[in-house]
């Protein structure tokens, strides 16, 4: 019988943390971060690193992991969400080569702080490995790795299907390429670690505390308000819950299913031996992970938007998505066909719309934001941490300087507009993965219209 929900596998395993005290009443704070997961945890912890008498407050309507930082597939990579070409427009080449160095130290930087806190996230550095299983697929694979040659640091391999199929066995895989910065994960591991290891530097994690407006100086709660001098948004997709935030981001599902540990029997058909990330080149695309306990984590896309960006409570996904994603799962791995599923659940993630993640922090105001990852978040919220960390403190550094910092983008359109276009877009690229499936050797022109529409 497959779990349905429950938050997510990840804390299935783990077990719902006991909830910290609620704020006992207004107080004040020299930093007062809203959201507990992967932005406002890492926030806090350089925050206090930096300079340790300061007074840090982080706020979670739920506990610490429970949105998205408790449910991705954990996946640590380094990509520039959004990709270079929007930051490069704007910023220049030379400052989107210093972004993608960032991010790529950043993988090594999570790797870092686990070991030297002593956490223990099953933390795997194999890079990630994106298959191409179409004739179509297979050109935007060999255009991306063409692309990818022409900046510093991308350090992008495209393999042969001998190659792939050498390391893991995906059938129909036609090539792929890979890179090595990224590293697998248990995100809930990694997230309750880094909030143990954020309240020994002294910060204040108040749970099931709800925040109802961000204001210059004051946030406030059912319990009281906060008073300080730098307020910090780290909510990611539940940003729309904010009394003015509605439009800001888009609360975009993602599901993820998960098999039973399989045996060793089954391994030595799939091979996947050395801990990569897997992800396709579909429009509706996947991303999957062999867990530590030898399990398959495999997600994608399911149903990607609730009307009036409503978000989920406890995890619960559709059964056609959980449906749809063991089809594909079995695909993917035939030898894994006859896997109970153990587990499903979704999450929401941030989406500007430009598709673009952001960081800032304005001095006047004293308020600040970060987040829109869009999916990339597990290592995009520790460089997102570090810079909101400078920022706050006024530290001339480079991370100060990246391009992502201070970027606006304008809000998403109202309902029914909104619902409608994400539904249409998700209509179109998987009208185009039907018809690449069915043999067409280019990208169908649908998704072309479905990027238009999108902002990608």
């Amino acid at each position: 019988m497959t779990v349905n929900g429950q938050i997510s596998f990840w804390w299935h395993q783990l077990g719902t943390p006991p909830q910290r005290p609620a704020l006992p009443g207004s107080t004040d704070a020299d930093v007062c971060i809203v959201g507990g997961g992967f932005t406002g945890l890492w926030t806090a912890y350089y925050l206090k690193r930096l300079q340790p008498d300061l007074r840090v407050a982080v706020l979670e309507q739920r506990f610490a992991g429970f949105g998205a930082s408790g449910r991705n597939g954990g996946w640590c990579v380094n990509s520039i969400t959004g990709g270079r070409e929007r930051y490069a427009a704007t910023h220049g080449r030379e400052a989107v080569v210093r972004f993608q160095a960032a991010m790529n130290d950043t993988v090594a930087e999570v790797a870092r702080v686990a070991a030297a806190e002593g956490i223990d996230a099953d933390l795997r550095p194999g890079g990630e490995f994106c298959i191409a299983r179409t004739p179509a697929q297979a050109a935007r694979m060999r255009e991306f790795h063409d692309s990818e040659a022409r900046w510093p640091g991308a350090d992008v391999e495209l393999l042969s299907a001998a190659q792939v199929a050498e390391r893991l066995a995906v059938d129909g895989a036609l090539g792929a390429t890979w890179q090595p910065h990224c590293a697998t994960l248990h995100p809930a591991k990694l997230v309750r670690g880094l909030a143990t290891a954020a309240e020994r530097l002294g910060v204040r994690i108040h749970e099931g505390t709800a925040v109802r407006e961000i204001s210059p100086g004051v946030v406030r709660t059912d319990f009281g308000d906060v008073r300080a001098a730098a307020i910090l948004r780290a909510t990611e997709g539940f940003t729309a819950n904010l009394r003015g935030e509605h439009r800001t981001w888009l609360p975009m599902n993602s599901s993820v299913i998960v098999t039973e540990p399989l045996p060793a029997g089954v391994w030595e058909r799939i091979g996947w031996a050395q801990g990569e990330a897997l992800g396709d080149y579909a429009h509706v695309y996947m991303y999957a992970q062999r867990t530590a306990d030898d399990r398959i984590a495999f997600g994608g896309r399911g149903v990607p938007y609730r009307y009036g960006s409503r978000v989920d409570t406890d995890g619960v996904t559709q059964t056609r998505t959980i449906d749809g994603l063991t089809a594909l799962l079995r695909e993917f791995f035939p030898a894994a066909a006859d896997a109970a599923i153990d587990h499903a659940w979704a999450g929401v993630l941030g989406v500007p719309r430009d598709w673009t993640a952001t960081v800032g922090f304005d001095h006047a105001s004293g308020l600040g934001w970060a987040g829109g990852y869009v999916g990339t978040g597990v290592a995009a919220t520790n460089l997102a941490g570090r810079t909101l960390a400078d920022l706050v403190l006024r530290r001339d550094s480079d991370l100060a300087g990246l391009p992502w910092v201070g970027r606006r983008v304008r809000r998403w359109e109202p309902e029914p507009l909104r619902w409608l276009g994400v539904q249409a877009i998700y209509a179109a690229y998987r009208a185009a993965d039907r018809q690449e499936a069915a043999g067409r050797s280019t990208t169908a022109p649908v998704a072309h219209l479905a990027d238009l529409i999108s902002g990608h």
